[in-house]
């Protein structure tokens, strides 16, 4: 085994973050039930539908392969969620993935919608296979913006996924903007390339030209790896 890190390093890791957004006022709390979580990311004011990826009426979500995860402020209002995902792509990549639209929906020849169609331009997804998660359908409520949440529940994302399945890889789809404004380096992302998705389906209103950000696995270890040799929680030995 290549990692360092144990799983008792990645615990540290997630509970240190854990800790950290309860300071900043979010408490977390995860599952595995797609119809609650859609039924909490309706429910959001000023947040983007949530996607085929996540939505159990378009893409198979077993508890196996996927999760969610739900910020609650101290009188238990919604302030954040996020979402992941696994595919196996050991006999295919994640631009043949994506351009398929199997990302989006289970059977796609009997469920996307004429009109539908995904090119997938950035030429490491061509290299991105194996066991691979997709983080996504993140929001964060305005009043916690600037208070450098991003890191913290990416990191925790990142911790569950590889503790759950140890994905040989980690991507997600951001704007432009996300990229200019440095959202996409505070989230953790290493890697970058534009139009990893240029997505039309027309009957649900998408039309997105998204940025492919992503981590190998060993990427996604070393923060825990630091975590291991840094006292970042007390009273723990």
């Amino acid at each position: 085994m290549e990692e360092s890190a144990t799983m008792l390093d990645v615990s540290r890791y997630i509970y240190s973050l854990d800790e950290a957004a309860r300071k900043a006022g979010i408490r977390f709390r995860m599952g595995e039930n797609f119809e609650e979580y859609l039924d909490v990311t309706t429910k959001i004011v000023g947040k983007s539908r949530t996607s085929p990826r996540f939505r159990p009426e378009c893409s198979r979500l077993e508890p196996s392969s996927a999760f969610w995860i739900v910020g609650e402020d101290q009188v238990g209002e919604v302030a954040h969620v996020q979402a992941v995902r696994v595919d196996d792509l050991t006999k295919t990549n994640l631009a043949e993935h994506l351009e398929s639209l199997s990302d989006c929906y289970a059977d796609p020849k009997s469920q996307a919608s004429p009109g539908s169609s995904c090119v997938c331009r950035a030429p490491t997804a061509q290299n991105i296979t194996g066991t691979v998660a997709y983080h996504g359908d993140i929001w964060l409520r305005e009043d916690f913006r600037g208070k450098g949440l991003p890191t913290i529940f990416a990191g925790v994302a990142f911790g569950l996924a590889w503790a759950k399945w140890s994905p040989d890889f980690i991507y997600a789809f951001v704007p432009t903007w996300s990229i200019e404004k440095g959202v996409a380096d505070r989230y953790g992302y290493r890697h970058r390339e534009a139009h990893g998705s240029i997505l039309r389906i027309p009957d649900l209103g998408i039309d997105d030209d998204e940025w492919l950000v992503w981590l190998t696995r060993r990427e996604l270890l070393e923060p825990a790896k630091r975590t291991a040799t840094e006292t970042l929680v007390p009273g723990l030995c």
